[in-house]
């Protein structure tokens, strides 16, 4: 129907600007002739002004004028559908999205729930070189307060197999305490800087004594980190005070993580990281580094990270670990 409405408009104008022509094949001179339009000028999308909308206005052409648009209008067919893939279609931006994905992934305040599951292997326990099995189940969930601030809420519940670290000891297994971290952060970036601070909580979840503190713990944590052309790198840091009226000794521990990661267009991902605490009560620092590999993939419509990687305790206490592997499965649910 567009398409016959111009089609009508370039015959009535070549009709105008025949009657001045001087041959066949040359454009008119430039008197000038009066028509009527119903706007004054044409609109970039194509289609002809409404009438209703836009009252008539007069418009002065030149015959020269008003045969090269009925020229140019002549010539103009309908736009047809091309095979071309869209910017949002998976085959042009598949590959983005991923990486998209993958690189909020090394964001601990990412505006994205995820659910990690960690799968942590130490050994060289006590005497007897004993093994720990630990998987962390870490919820990540963010609550959109306003058009400036998110509160995101990182959990972390640790599922724990102890075993006999020394002679006449048993193994023991069941729930640690709950660590619970809740960051508000801005929307967008401060001086390039994502931030994110609020108080993190010590939950006595643990079912066996020697994997729980017997007391609830508060204090504060932050993070502060960049993300640019592929690389991630900044920290976490948190400290945590018991809140006493436990037989076990107060919780006073300061936690640190440094890290940094790359990611590829691939959406794979190569990162190292820290992760120490210092127990002021007993005096005691705990000092692994994690050199893991990641991969992000689908299973169906699901988007699901993979991540493999090797440990090394560069301090413990005496007869800390001395070596660990992980394995990590992250379920990532994009908004």
């Amino acid at each position: 129907m567009q398409h016959a409405r111009w089609q009508s408009l370039a015959a009535a104008l070549a009709s105008t600007g025949a009657t001045y022509a001087q041959s066949a094949n040359s454009p008119p001179p430039d008197p000038v002739v009066h028509t009527e339009c119903a706007s004054s000028s044409l609109r970039l999308d194509g289609s002809l002004p409404s009438i209703a909308s836009d009252p008539p206005a007069y418009r002065l052409l030149g015959a020269r004028d008003a045969w090269t648009l009925a020229s140019s209008l002549s010539m103009r067919q309908p736009d047809s559908p091309t095979n071309e893939p869209s910017p949002t279609s998976p085959t042009a931006s598949g590959h983005s999205s991923s990486s998209d994905l993958a690189k909020k992934l090394q964001n601990p305040v990412a505006d994205l729930i995820s659910v990690p599951l960690q799968f942590n292997y130490d050994t060289g326990i006590g005497p007897k070189d004993a093994d720990r099995l630990t998987l962390n189940i870490q919820p990540v969930i963010p609550f959109r307060l306003n058009e400036e601030w998110n509160l995101i809420s990182r959990t972390i519940v640790p599922v724990i197999y102890q075993g006999s670290t020394a002679s006449g000891l048993d193994s023991d297994f069941g729930l640690g305490d709950t660590v619970q971290s809740l960051f508000f952060s801005p929307k967008e970036p401060v001086d390039g800087w994502i931030l994110g601070a609020g108080p993190v909580a010590l939950l006595p979840t643990g079912t066996d004594p020697e994997l729980r503190s017997e007391q609830f713990g508060l204090g504060p944590t932050a993070v502060a980190l960049q993300q640019r052309h592929g690389w991630t790198y900044g920290g976490l840091a948190n400290h945590i005070w018991g809140l006493h009226g436990s037989e076990q000794p107060d919780v006073n521990a300061t936690f640190l993580q440094p890290f940094v990661s790359y990611t590829w267009p691939s959406a794979t991902t190569l990162g190292l990281n820290a992760e120490a605490t210092y127990d002021w009560t007993a005096d005691e620092l705990t000092l692994p580094f994690n050199l893991q590999l990641s991969q992000l993939a689908s299973i169906g419509d699901q988007p699901v990270q993979f991540q493999i990687g090797g440990r090394y305790y560069a301090d413990a206490p005496s007869g800390g670990p001395e070596w660990g592997l992980r394995f990590t499965i992250t379920f990532l649910f994009p908004r």
